[in-house]
């Protein structure tokens, strides 16, 4: 089940191993129940600290856990844990004994807090790119804190269930019966919404003070990465805050567009991104968001405090935050989230074989969503605001062929219409005539571009209506020592390679301006 090369790979990955993951597994009559064995057997056979054994009451699907020699340790998994969830297994193993990618003190302090007991479960599908984050980061959770328990659900071993939660997107995170979150997540994110749903113990009223840095930039995507690295590379004491580094390239597949580079992945670029970092003098801190920038005067020091409860100082501020999905604004849409609602078609396209859908939004990503969907579903209807459609038009060329794709246009969505849990319809507005019209669908794809990560400097540097932030020829904002860098900010085209570009002139400008101060 696991190929030969990987095994040698896991047996030198496993030599970290320094005391013993018991990988427990309980005996069951599932058809699929030899998979399991034949995998954790093979798992077994990579390192004398992997144990395997069979244990405990019959189970009517495949079911594992892991503990150490103390006992178990909260992760669970139901199913057979293979495609991009054998990654969350490798690593669970390594977390298990406190190796691999650990987050740092602040954040386990945060996680132990959380007050217990807390029962997850995460619904999973094996083709899904955005679950094994979440599983891999409620997984370290459980590993940190005491009385949490987390269970990977593969859906396929689920389906009465998934129907009774009415599930229809994953990751779905389950409190009980209760939807915690679904769809895409950072462990920051996640942290924050179990905080607000479990309550926390009282952390010291003291705010952590990181101290003074030349440089500080807010940001974790290319043009983050690209400042980070050339502040670094001219000798500043250099730190980058991110929520997720990578940021929107964790979320894209293919990428064609970066010269040199004929084809590569947002994972992968993301990896090669940090790689590059790592060879500098940066540091780094992950899952964190910015709440408050205090700017002083000439000459002073910037102010940062953080959602973590940590504060520091900068000479200089670079903004790289990018931007996230644009949302609907209609009444139903929030409601129905994770249950009719998407913004993801790879992930939860699937979950609507058969069944008529729509997708919001007629430029590049909305339709490139409709063809993508189209080979899955009964049928696709793309709405578009405008009165015609903005893709390039050799995908509207390629979408018009389809024989179950449809196209309204002039077409102002006002709700997203549900019962029971469920989505049902959906509403729009005809523009041309102001009509109401109805249209039965089981599924909503919003796919209508991007809004600027820039909230939270509000009222501190200027911006457009749309709140991209101001930038001049060197990525200056209107205050000073304070700069800005990729999709944030007014410069045209939001691309990639565009992001390297005005990071790597927003690091230099900083730079130049501390040497002329």
């Amino acid at each position: 089940m696991i190929e030969a090369a990987m095994i040698e790979q896991l047996k030198q990955v496993f030599q970290r191993l320094e005391a013993p993951v018991h990988l427990v597994y309980r005996p069951s009559q599932h058809p699929k129940q030899s998979d399991l064995k034949t995998m954790l057997e093979q798992l077994d056979e990579t390192s004398p600290n992997v144990v395997v054994r069979e244990e405990g009451e019959a189970s009517d699907v495949p079911r594992f856990h892991m503990e150490t020699d103390a006992g178990p340790n909260g992760i669970r998994f139901i199913g057979i844990p293979g495609g991009h969830e054998f990654t969350s297994l490798v690593l669970a193993i390594l977390n298990t004994d406190g190796k691999g990618k650990l987050p740092d003190d602040v954040l386990v302090q945060r996680v132990r807090r959380l007050k217990g007991p807390i029962r997850l479960r995460t619904f999973i599908s094996l083709s899904c790119e955005n679950c094994p984050d979440v599983v891999q980061a409620l997984n370290l959770m459980a590993t940190f804190h005491p009385d949490f328990e987390h269970t990977m659900v593969d859906g396929e071993f689920a389906s009465d269930e998934i129907e009774t939660l009415k599930i229809q997107g994953v990751p779905s995170v389950i409190d009980g019966d209760d939807l915690v979150h679904s769809g895409k997540s950072s462990f920051g994110d996640l942290l924050a919404k179990l905080e607000g749903r479990f309550g926390s113990e009282a952390a010291s009223a003291e705010p952590v003070d990181l101290g003074a840095f030349d440089v500080a930039i807010v940001g974790g995507g290319p043009a983050g990465a690209s400042s980070a690295i050339y502040s670094a590379r001219k000798g500043l004491r250099t730190v980058l805050i991110t929520d997720r580094l990578g940021g929107q390239l964790q979320d894209t597949k293919g990428i064609e567009n970066m010269i040199s580079i004929p084809y590569t992945e947002g994972p992968q670029l993301t990896a090669d991104l940090q790689k590059h970092m790592d060879a500098y003098d940066i540091e780094l801190l992950e899952h964190r968001r910015v709440t408050k920038v205090e700017p002083h005067g000439k000459g002073e020091p910037v102010g940062l405090a953080l959602d973590s409860g940590e504060t520091l100082t900068a000479g200089s501020l670079i903004i790289a935050t990018g931007a996230k999905w644009r949302e609907l604004g209609v009444d139903g849409e929030k409601e129905f989230g994770g249950r009719g609602v998407h913004f993801c078609p790879h992930c939860d396209g699937p979950y609507y074989k058969g069944k008529d859908i729509a997708v919001i939004g007629g430029g590049n990503s909305g339709v490139e969503a409709a063809l993508d969907l189209a080979g899955i579903v009964k049928s696709v209807t793309v709405f578009e605001f405008m009165p015609e459609l903005k893709a390039d038009a050799v995908l509207v060329k390629k979408l018009e062929s389809l024989p179950n794709a449809k196209v309204i246009k002039n077409a102002k969505t006002t709700r997203v219409v549900g019962d029971d849990g469920r989505v049902n319809a959906l509403e729009y507005e005809d523009r041309e005539s102001g009509e109401t019209v109805t249209v039965p669908l089981e599924g909503v794809f919003v796919q209508i571009g991007l809004v600027p990560n820039s909230a939270f400097l509000k009222g501190v540097v200027e911006m457009n209506r749309y709140g991209e932030i101001l930038v001049d020829e060197k990525g200056r904002t209107s205050q000073p020592h304070i700069y800005a860098a990729g999709d944030v900010t007014t410069t045209p085209y939001k691309q990639i390679v565009v992001a390297l570009g005005e990071g790597a002139k927003a690091g230099l400008a900083a730079y130049e301006d501390q040497m002329v101060a």
